[in-house]
């Protein structure tokens, strides 16, 4: 395994580490106390500072991971979901239901995320999962898209005409057989979509229409402290770090992720 595969899952399996005990370690990560604001990093009992209000850039951002990544892991797996649904519909069905499902992939895809993000939360006052659900909606159209192909693919083959000539239902031979054969495809998108909605999340957060203030949150950190990024640049540097490598690390595992199991597909 490539070193930068075993660091992209060691800095996973800290991320993960953050999001499940990360609000159990730090309870109180926002709380704040104004005499003890602007305190520079290596401040004893502060390792990386506090910002204007007192609170401990550290505990905010170990607490902040939850936010920053579980609202991502759901727009994919949402995302991924309708996905597998719609695409394998249209791709073994054809006709007008592949018709309908392409018209509204197309659709969406014309809208631009985060403008189509920004409006939409405007409207209907924004909030954590409005915003996970309105993401999942419009990463859907490329997932639908990939599924299909792949269901197109498979579809020729020798193994479904098989299937067919056993008279096996039409929803066994696509979510039996032809979906396995399309896994690869599947994992190698939802890993990708992670690190996109990741970046989508916390450029929506930054934006203000993300998380509510008062939140601990990677994209949030960014915005309440840029205005102290010249008194503690830690209180910006770290969270956008994280973000980047973090998105980076789920890449990588992702592409290798999908090689491994092409290959072993091959074997097969």
């Amino acid at each position: 395994m490539p070193w930068t595969i075993v660091f992209a899952f060691v800095v996973l399996g800290l991320a993960a580490v953050a999001v499940v005990f990360g609000g159990w370690l730090y309870p109180d990560a926002m709380r704040q106390d104004i005499l003890s604001g602007l305190l520079p990093a290596g401040t004893p009992g502060y390792p990386l500072g506090t910002d204007e209000l007192g609170r401990d850039v550290w505990a905010m951002t170990v607490a902040g991971a939850a936010s920053a990544l579980i609202g991502p892991v759901f727009v994919a797996v949402g995302s991924m979901s309708l996905g597998i649904v719609l695409g394998t519909l249209a791709g073994y069905e054809r006709g007008w239901l592949d018709i309908v499902i392409s018209r509204w992939t197309d659709l969406l895809l014309a809208l631009p995320v985060l403008l189509a993000a920004i409006v939409v939360s405007g409207v209907f006052g924004g909030g954590y999962w409005v915003t996970v659900g309105l993401l999942v909606l419009l990463f859907s159209p490329s997932d639908i898209r990939i599924v299909r192909a792949g269901v197109l693919e498979q579809s020729a083959r020798p193994y479904i005409e098989a299937a067919r000539m056993l008279s096996l239902s039409r929803w066994r031979v696509m979510f039996r057989h032809i979906l396995p054969n399309v896994s690869t495809l599947v994992l190698t998108n939802a890993m990708l979509n992670v690190a996109f909605a990741l970046v989508a999340f916390s450029s929506l957060s930054f934006l203000g229409v993300g998380v509510p203030p008062g939140t601990a949150d990677w994209g949030r950190q960014l915005i309440d402290n840029r205005a102290i990024m010249f008194d503690n640049p830690w209180a910006v540097v770290v969270p956008a770090l994280l973000i980047i490598v973090v998105a980076s690390a789920v890449n990588l595992v992702g592409d290798w992720a999908g090689q491994r199991l092409s290959q072993v597909g091959k074997a097969l």
